[in-house]
């Protein structure tokens, strides 16, 4: 039997309007949690973001058809924290500041900000305050 991979989405691809900006925000929001831009390829160019050697978001200029909702694993509340900064510094709109969401689990901590294109991108960390996860 073969082994089974850590996770369970491979990648994520998203239509972008102005792919420059969207660069500028996901290069910042993202950093914090680790991401960067790791391929680039094309003339408008399209992007892989994600951990080195491991594209997991895909950027590529075209007509969004709708808002999506993306969230992100972080390893402690202080990377959920960095992020909701970075992404609201990089042109993001503030779609709920961190915080725990209790709604969901008690160790639930979260932030939202919208992209340049309305979509609803996230930072969660499952851990307890005070413990990676």
């Amino acid at each position: 039997m073969n082994e089974q991979p850590a996770y369970v989405l491979d990648h994520v691809g998203l239509a972008v309007r102005d792919i420059a900006a969207s660069r500028r925000f996901y290069e910042a929001a993202l950093e914090p949690l680790g991401f960067s831009v790791v391929v680039e390829f094309g003339d408008p160019p399209t992007l892989g973001i994600g951990l080195p050697r491991m594209p997991q978001v895909w950027l590529h200029e075209g007509e969004p058809a709708a808002p999506v909702h993306v969230a992100f694993h972080a390893h402690d509340r202080a990377s959920v924290d960095a992020f909701h900064a970075a992404a609201l510094a990089a042109g993001g709109r503030d779609n709920g500041a961190p915080g725990v969401r209790p709604h969901y689990h008690p160790s639930y901590y979260a932030a939202y900000a919208l992209d340049p294109d309305g979509n609803n991108v996230e930072a969660v960390c499952h851990a307890p305050a005070n413990e990676p996860s």
